[in-house]
């Protein structure tokens, strides 16, 4: 395939996509994809460059395919296809059941499902601590975890593991949302593959998800293309909260990746060591991870209207 230029992969993302998207998710999708490849020329903040030549279409020509869409981030779309995401917007129903909580109040009912069903001790990242700003909840997940034979083998397979390389350990990343939709599918779901590839098992989660079959199907297909795991966290009954979609297991680490986020940010840094040090001294230091709840306290935590 030739080179393209950054509208020309701007006009195949929002088509592809059908749903309004900010320069940066644009360029993730684009290298998730692999449609980076076929640029003419990148430089080092390509994101920057796609929403400048956007900007620069829209203002110097009439018939430019562009329009904004929001401000808070501002997203762009086609103008083909605005009206008609309009309508279909006016025909989804408004919600009948209203939240009274955060992404950042599922934490700790993703805590407590990881270490009672993935054997697994989870830390927060927090994205403020990322030196990357307002791009941190592309680069970082929200929760971390790890698995840790330490406590069902005994010493001397411990030792000998450990020796030869392979110490069965496991890397666990969450993303997290309210809720799952067609309104936000894409979007939460390439985050999550953007965020999320470079571990062993990577999952969304979430603790609404439509049930939909044309959904479920689509959520499948995307689970199943891209390796990535659904879990539907149940706030009412966290022992009922279970995985949808399996992740596909992933025996090689991207070591690269993990370089990278260590070094942009301090929590997943902190995180890496507190993993060497639990192994080296065949020891879980619990304090050091995300406190786990116990489920009777777990469902007082949220709220939900009727």
């Amino acid at each position: 395939m030739g080179k393209i230029t950054f509208l020309e992969l701007v006009v195949k993302i929002l088509t592809e996509g059908k749903r309004p998207l900010t320069p940066v998710e644009i360029w993730e999708i684009a290298k998730i994809k692999g449609y980076d490849k076929d640029l003419g020329s990148r430089g080092e903040t390509p994101w920057l460059s796609i929403g400048a030549q956007i900007y620069v279409n829209m203002r110097d020509k009439k018939d430019s395919p562009f329009v904004m869409v929001g401000s808070r981030p501002r997203r762009f779309f086609l103008k083909s296809l605005f009206e008609k995401e309009k309508d279909i917007e006016k025909e989804i129903p408004p919600e009948k059941e209203k939240t009274k909580f955060s992404e950042e109040d599922l934490h700790p009912f993703v805590t407590y499902y990881s270490y009672i069903y993935l054997k697994a001790y989870t830390k927060t990242i927090k994205h403020q601590k990322s030196t990357k700003g307002e791009y941190a909840e592309w680069i970082h997940p929200d929760i971390v975890g790890c698995y840790f034979p330490i406590n069902e083998w005994i010493p001397e397979v411990l030792e000998l593991s450990s020796q030869i390389g392979n110490t069965s350990t496991k890397l666990y990343s969450f993303e997290l949302k309210k809720e799952l939709s067609f309104k936000n599918l894409r979007e939460s779901f390439f985050q999550t593959v953007s965020n999320s590839s470079w571990a062993n098992e990577s999952y969304l989660v979430a603790a609404k998800i439509a049930n939909e079959d044309d959904f479920l199907e689509e959520l499948s297909r995307l689970a199943t293309s891209f390796g990535i795991g659904i879990i539907e966290i149940n706030i009412s009954e966290p022992d009922s909260s279970r995985i949808l979609f399996p992740a596909r297991n992933k025996e090689n680490l991207d070591w690269d990746t993990i370089n990278k986020l260590a070094d942009l940010n301090g929590d997943f840094k902190n995180f890496l060591k507190r993993i060497k040090n639990d192994i080296v001294n065949k020891d879980i230091v619990k304090e050091q991870y995300n406190k786990i709840i116990e489920k009777e306290k777990l469902i007082e935590l949220i709220k939900v209207e009727k």
